[in-house]
């Protein structure tokens, strides 16, 4: 894919390496020439200097021709201004752009853009970390978003089977995590047997 990345920060950079090393092609606008520093010194995509919303200057990085642009500048309004520009002026439907405020998520959702929210990514894994808990993980696949929530066995339901956990129209199961960490997979055919401790994997599609 031929891919432009916005912004050249901890996260434009790692981003941009990690493309490059998978075999996209690869250009990166930030408004500091210092910025590029931070790529590898084996990254052979191209680099632009200039103000990110300047219309010439992502002419220049190629955004004309691009497959998919990620806009990951630690500024939420010009991430959205961008993103915008990029969308109605240049046409490129796969657009995925970084926020730092989860207030700002509906905004972005409101002119059809994805969004990346690091605030709401890092909350959870801490949450996960301190309280030994899982919270619920969302994936986006094009429009839609897929939560996958894991919930403790209810103590009436161990010895009974898996297609027995009752769950919302909405609602899949798609497996149970043993307490040694065993993953077993469902697919509505085999009876898995629920035991104490165990967790359910359910899936469901938020948006």
């Amino acid at each position: 894919m031929n891919i432009l990345v916005i912004g050249c920060g901890k996260l434009g950079a790692r981003l941009a390496n990690t493309l490059c090393y998978h075999g996209h092609d690869v250009s990166i606008v930030d408004r500091d020439e210092d910025a590029f520093e931070q790529l590898d010194d084996d990254f052979d995509g191209m680099t632009v200097v200039g103000m990110p919303m300047d219309m010439n200057v992502l002419r220049n990085a190629g955004v004309e021709s691009c497959d998919a642009v990620a806009v990951v500048t630690a500024d939420d309004n010009l991430n959205i201004t961008v993103s915008q520009i990029v969308k109605e002026f240049f046409y490129v439907e796969n657009v995925v752009a970084r926020i730092t405020d989860p207030v700002r998520e509906d905004v972005f959702h409101q002119f059809g853009l994805k969004t990346i929210c690091q605030t709401n990514l890092a909350c959870g894994a801490l949450y996960s970390a301190l309280v030994n808990e899982f919270t619920e993980k969302q994936l986006h696949f094009g429009d839609n978003t897929v939560g996958i929530i894991v919930k403790e066995v209810d103590p009436i339901l161990v010895g009974r089977t898996v297609d027995a956990v009752p769950m919302k129209a909405v609602e899949t199961i798609m497996g149970v995590l043993r307490e040694n960490g065993k993953l077993y997979l469902y697919d509505g055919r085999q009876k898995i047997v629920l035991n104490p401790k165990d967790k359910i994997i359910l899936t469901r599609i938020s948006d």
